[in-house]
């Protein structure tokens, strides 16, 4: 934990997720304020468009904060790369792709990589690469996810026993218990997103933010199994269209025109949930209020210790044989 934090010179070992095209300064600078690690997504947007969400993030923070470069949906990262290089940023989060020649390009630059896995494989092959810390990534996870469908629960002490490198666990974590487990699990921190979009400062439809706190358990769904496109969304009109559109069969080029980045923002940004779609993980039946992202992240760390404080204390009062 403390070796994740000097790594990344962050105060607490929490970072955002990437968000892609709807990520902003605004929530991620709040993060980093906050003593985690803040992350710009870059998603489909071009180098012009990043750019100006990385300038007005070192308006309104001077602390660490990262940019992810999803491999294999951006079309603009060896860009996107130059942009980090050029900007100074000290942190990049690289996923859905083959970081391995990205990595040394970083590396040449001080820059720290982290990388996002979902199984013991990946894991192995993003360290042998290189990668300065792996994130772990369940399938309860928001957004765009691997076809393995692999629990966060048993894929953390799988990638934690099998390489030496820190690792993040991420996918149905929003509050000090899921951080607990986290740590009791092997990892050093976490990585959140869904729990992140239900904050004040996140700028959001409220639409979005009171459907997260409306959410119970069973009220995401995930699309996109029988193209290979794995993606858990928010029960909203938009996504039962496209669950129902797919059980009558679609297509691959239908299922990305139906899940393009400008449907992303018109659910997130524009708050329209018949012709855009909301990403949320399972964590959403957990949301119960809207805290700023201080408040969040000071009441998960308060929260774990006293899990962690109390759950030794019963252990301890155990009698062994």
């Amino acid at each position: 934990m403390k070796y994740l934090c000097e790594q990344l010179k962050i105060i607490y070992p929490i970072i955002q997720g990437g968000m892609g095209n709807i990520s902003n300064a605004i929530l991620t600078a709040a993060v980093s304020e906050a003593g985690g690690l803040g992350t710009i997504g870059c998603g489909t947007m071009p180098p012009e468009e990043v750019e100006k969400i990385i300038l007005e993030t070192k308006k309104r923070t001077n602390k660490p904060f990262a940019l992810n470069i999803a491999i294999t949906v951006s079309p603009f990262v060896k860009e996107l790369v130059e942009l980090v290089i050029k900007h100074d940023i000290p942190v990049v989060s690289l996923s859905a792709g083959n970081p391995a020649p990205i990595i040394p390009i970083l590396h040449e630059h001080g820059i720290k990589v982290i990388v996002v896995v979902a199984s013991v494989k990946h894991a192995q092959k993003a360290e042998a690469a290189g990668a300065d810390v792996l994130v772990a990534e369940g399938y309860e996870a928001a957004g765009i996810n691997s076809n393995l469908e692999l629990t966060t629960f048993t894929l953390i002490p799988q990638i934690v026993q099998s390489v030496e490198i820190p690792v993040l666990a991420a996918g149905g974590i929003g509050d000090g218990r899921g951080l607990a487990a986290a740590w009791m699990l092997g990892a050093s921190g976490v990585q959140i997103g869904t729990r992140f979009i239900a904050t004040k400062e996140a700028p959001f439809h409220d639409v979005y933010k009171q459907k997260l706190v409306q959410a119970s358990d069973t009220d995401t769904v995930i699309v996109g199994r029988s193209v290979g496109r794995v993606r858990r969304m928010l029960k909203v009109p938009y996504a039962n269209k496209m669950a129902d559109m797919e059980k009558e069969g679609i297509t691959l080029e239908q299922y990305n025109e139906m899940t393009s980045e400008k449907q992303h923002v018109a659910g997130a940004v524009l708050g329209d949930l018949e012709n855009g779609f909301v990403n949320s993980g399972q964590v959403a039946g957990l949301i119960s209020h809207i805290p700023s992202v201080k408040e969040l992240i000071h009441s998960m760390l308060e929260e774990a210790s006293l899990q962690i404080a109390q759950s030794a204390k019963e252990l301890e009062a155990l009698k062994f044989d």
